[in-house]
């Protein structure tokens, strides 16, 4: 590679993970440089917005201010991989954060100290964070769970948007606030977000054509005359602050009563393959997975893709009991049990295309448990990088 030409070095090398880039940069002076430089930063960041996420976070799934002295970071192939970020970074986030979403290579976490409560941006990968303060009304309640999304399309700049009540009491009618890093300050989004009467699963956002779709519950505490007594989506456009509700399968709503349904919405179709790019739900009744897609966005128009026992999966684990599950890359059914993770892939375009394969073995003990996707990249935090905060002056090169 050294008598290549250096431009030819530098297009190459933008397409690697930032684990590998670290790798080389202590082989020569040339390699040094591209970690620091901000334009390699940016092109790198660009090549992998059409790559899948290789990685995946999982934390119990307890409120956001309670400290569960537990975080871990495994690779998505099951294979053993290091995921490119230092155990010093995954310890720090055990002992001091709550995950709550994450966007092309960073991520979005809540402090859980005692003694500080305030939003991160953070890319695990450089171990840099950008504190994002908390609009000073919801204070007000300090422990309770932020209704909060992180997205970051572009190379350089990324919005954290925030739903909360504009009364102390609850209310069905959200106002907006935006975060984004290249300005630094709160705005109000025009146009509230109308969320019906049931509970909205917030810790569950799915972002589609600029639009963030969030699933209610299903618990049985309306009556059969309710408009609300059956579950619903509800989508809220950041452009024009308009809310729309999507009905679920009439399918999927056979049985929701049960108190071992649980239903979740994620992306489904990849970036970077012919899929059609879609929201998918997946219901968990009685251990058994019941996945659909949308396929008529206007009139709420699904199709059934998948019915799948876990116990017909020919897991080693006795009676096995699902403590989570995410779609991952558009097309991945990840679910844990009390004690490891697995992955099934759900399109042909899945190399483990209806076939299941262990990813990690976890140590959440029995908990249920919150998976976050991770990309390894070099992508900045944002806004001014002077506020961009070194969090050890560990090598980079450590653990990798």
């Amino acid at each position: 590679m050294a008598s290549l030409p250096h431009d030819v070095l530098f297009e190459i090398s933008s397409w690697l993970p930032a684990k590998a880039i670290y790798k080389f940069s202590s082989t020569s002076k040339f390699f040094s440089n591209f970690p620091r430089d901000k334009y390699f930063a940016l092109k790198q960041t660009q090549n992998s917005l059409s790559k899948i996420d290789t990685c995946l976070f999982f934390q119990p799934d307890l409120t956001q201010r309670y400290n569960n002295n537990i975080a871990e970071l495994h690779h998505l192939s099951g294979e053993d991989h290091s995921s490119g970020v230092s155990k010093v970074f995954i310890n720090f986030l055990a002992n001091s954060a709550k995950i709550l979403s994450s966007s092309n290579g960073l991520i979005l976490f809540r402090s859980t100290s005692d003694n500080k409560d305030q939003l991160f941006i953070s890319n695990p990968a450089t171990q840099t964070l950008l504190p994002i303060p908390i609009p000073d009304q919801l204070y007000t309640s300090v422990d309770a769970d932020l209704k909060v999304v992180l997205q970051c399309d572009g190379q350089d700049n990324c919005m954290v948007f925030l739903f909360h009540d504009k009364e102390e009491d609850w209310c069905s009618n959200l106002e907006c606030k935006v975060y984004a890093t290249k300005e630094g300050v709160w705005k109000k989004k025009e146009g509230s977000f109308f969320t019906g009467s049931r509970n909205l699963k917030f810790d569950m956002p799915v972002i589609h054509n600029g639009v963030v779709h969030y699933i209610s519950d299903c618990f049985p505490y309306f009556t059969k005359d309710s408009p609300y007594y059956r579950p619903y989506i509800m989508a809220y456009n950041f452009e024009n602050g308009i809310t729309t509700m999507l009905n679920v399968p009439k399918e999927a709503r056979r049985g929701l009563h049960d108190i071992s349904c649980d239903m979740r919405i994620f992306k489904w179709g990849k970036v970077n393959s012919s899929m059609d790019q879609s929201i998918c739900l997946v219901r968990l009744r009685k251990c058994v997975f019941t996945i659909w897609v949308l396929t008529k966005y206007e009139s709420s128009v699904w199709k059934k893709i998948l019915k799948l026992r876990v116990k017909a999966l020919g897991l080693i684990e006795k009676d096995p009991m699902v403590k989570g599950f995410s779609v991952m890359n558009g097309d991945l059914l990840v679910f844990a049990t009390n004690k490891k993770v697995y992955g099934y892939g759900l399109s042909f375009s899945n190399e483990n295309y209806m076939r299941i394969e262990e990813i990690c073995e976890h140590g959440c003990d029995g908990s249920m448990v919150s998976f976050t996707s991770y990309s390894n990249t070099l992508r900045p935090c944002g806004g001014d990088d002077a506020k961009a905060l070194l969090l050890t002056s560990t090598s980079f090169n450590e653990e990798l």
